[in-house]
């Protein structure tokens, strides 16, 4: 089994992909990895030169180093240290071939696609030898990541760094890459639908309660803080749905504890089978929010 399944090499100011190595394996997750390393390679130039983001089997590390990085999708199993003196060696065997003249006047993706061959022979010494030629090598890069650990980067941040906004992100000169959430499916323009009709119940009830509040007393205030607090977290549900945000999971899970507590607080005001109706609206859509992915548009050049 191949240790390193996919090495990409890109220009750090704009992310244009120079060269990447021929893909010949198709797990799910292998291109969920490629799809996050474009993403990653727009964001490079606000992060560390050397960094890492976990997956599930599958794990991305990069470098950067004169304006290119060099950036590798590996198996969990596969040492971190021998996996960044894999782009060490990328990086020393690229510089030895191209100049930084020539990386910085390419205009379109993939220009030095003929680099795919040295990529290529470097996957295959070390899945096969499993590392490096030189121990001393593997010695010394165990060393620095000891003293210098590398950033282990979010992809929610990347994504927000990157100025993904709207559920859209812009298209960079000579990129060629286009990403955006997915269609809204039937199920999400029904929770669309059932959330809007909660906050429409949330707006009504708490009208009326504060009517009925500034002519009689003012006990009732919290109730109406309550109605108000649901309406604008349904308000917010719909909007983290319909657009990209950074650290949706976090944002999702906080809206629907809030709705639930503004529920149960109003039991008084609602019988069961009301709070049983908002809080499965509240559930529906924070499923569909955490379940609607971006989906990235990329020209790959056939690589």
């Amino acid at each position: 089994m191949s240790l390193i399944l996919f090495a990409f090499v890109v220009r750090v100011r704009d992310g244009l992909p120079l060269s990447a190595s021929t893909d010949f394996e198709h797990n799910r997750e292998l291109q969920e990895r490629k799809q996050q390393l474009r993403t990653i390679s727009k964001a490079l130039a606000h992060f560390p030169d050397r960094g890492t983001i976990k997956g599930q089997e599958l794990n991305i590390y990069f470098i950067s180093s004169e304006g290119v990085s060099y950036m590798t999708v590996c198996h969990c199993s596969f040492p971190v240290a021998k996996a960044f003196c894999f782009l060490e060696d990328l990086h020393w065997e690229f510089t030895a071939c191209f100049n930084s003249n020539v990386v910085a006047l390419a205009a379109r993706p993939y220009p030095f696609l003929e680099f795919d061959r040295t990529i290529q022979k470097l996957k295959q010494q070390y899945n096969q030898s499993g590392g490096p030629a030189l121990e001393v090598t593997l010695a010394e890069v165990q060393e620095d990541l000891r003293i210098h650990p590398p950033q282990v980067i979010n992809l929610e941040e990347v994504e927000f760094t990157n100025g993904i906004a709207n559920g859209h992100m812009e298209q960079g000169p000579g990129s060629g890459q286009n990403v955006r959430l997915e269609p809204v499916t039937a199920s999400g323009i029904l929770s669309l639908v059932l959330n809007i009709m909660c906050a429409s119940l949330n707006v009504i009830r708490g009208v009326h309660l504060v009517e009925y509040t500034f002519q009689d007393d003012y006990e009732g205030i919290w109730s109406f803080m309550a109605f108000l607090l649901a309406f604008v977290c349904c308000v917010f549900q719909c909007h983290l749905y319909l657009f990209h945000s950074s650290q949706k999971k976090l944002k999702s899970f906080t809206l629907l504890t809030v709705i639930i507590l503004c529920n149960l607080y109003l039991l008084g005001m609602r019988n069961v089978w009301q709070l049983i109706f908002h809080t499965s609206v509240a559930s529906l859509s924070t499923i569909l929010i955490l379940t609607r992915k971006l989906q990235d548009r990329t020209n790959d050049c056939g690589v």
